[in-house]
């Protein structure tokens, strides 16, 4: 029996630098929790809760967030509040790490936001949509433009969604700021990554008014207490996704 396609929001997630030899299996161990709380977190303040969500996949190094197709979450929602509230979350983690801790405990991720047809055949989820989010998310030279910014993530969205999202100038998603730097093959096809370039202003700004760390420990806490709606959280759910 085959499985039929259901659409889905894509969103990947990668860890840099996760085999790194500083880093060992109980820092990965935190840097895994760390991460899903602060997507789970940063999706909460979007307002995508559990019923939206597919449950989480691990990829050891990374997670990924499948989301319904539903008017409650219009795909803009990922790119604005979720990556920035992300970023945020990443940020006053990395800023308040113990100075001898920094280069083993610092994170900073490699993000991909896709849509398209994905299969669940009861042992996981495939397709060629997810082929082109890891594809992107693996590309080297996403992997060397994290490496070349200062800051915690880099994004970068799929042909798809930057024609249908990103390129139609909604709120707070700035076309101006996203660039074609990543170009792999899928399926015999060309596929190309739309890179989103850090804000000189706003990196200002925000080193400017950078909270301290009494400050940002609220903060970061304010967020994950309020992020997700009563019930199970997004990676605990354990139902196949809906046809």
């Amino acid at each position: 029996m085959h499985s039929d396609p259901v659409h889905r929001s894509i969103l990947a997630v990668d860890i840099e630098k996760s085999t790194s030899a500083l880093r060992t299996n109980p820092i990965r161990e935190e840097l895994r929790e760390e991460v899903y709380s602060m997507l789970e977190a940063s999706m909460g303040v979007a307002g995508i809760h559990a019923a939206h969500c597919d449950p989480f996949t691990d990829r050891g190094d990374g997670v990924l967030a499948l989301v319904h197709p539903v008017d409650d979450v219009p795909k803009t929602l990922l790119l604005n509040p979720l990556i920035p509230v992300l970023g945020e979350l990443l940020a006053e983690r990395n800023r308040h790490l113990p100075g001898p801790e920094h280069g083993r405990r610092q994170m900073r991720l490699r993000v991909v936001v896709h849509a398209g047809e994905i299969h669940y055949d009861g042992k996981g989820y495939f397709g060629e949509a997810l082929d082109v989010a890891f594809r992107l998310l693996d590309a080297p030279r996403l992997k060397e433009g994290l490496s070349r910014r200062p800051g915690p993530l880099i994004l970068a969205v799929s042909d798809t969604i930057y024609w249908t999202i990103v390129s139609q100038d909604y709120e707070g998603i700035p076309r101006e700021s996203y660039q074609p730097m990543v170009r792999v093959t899928v399926s015999g096809r060309r596929r190309t990554g739309w890179v989103q370039l850090p804000d000189p202003a706003v990196a200002e700004r925000r080193a400017l008014t950078a909270p301290r760390p009494a400050d940002a420990a609220r903060r970061v806490a304010v967020l994950r207490r309020g992020a997700l709606a009563p019930g199970r959280r997004p990676g605990q759910r354990e139902v196949p996704p809906a046809a």
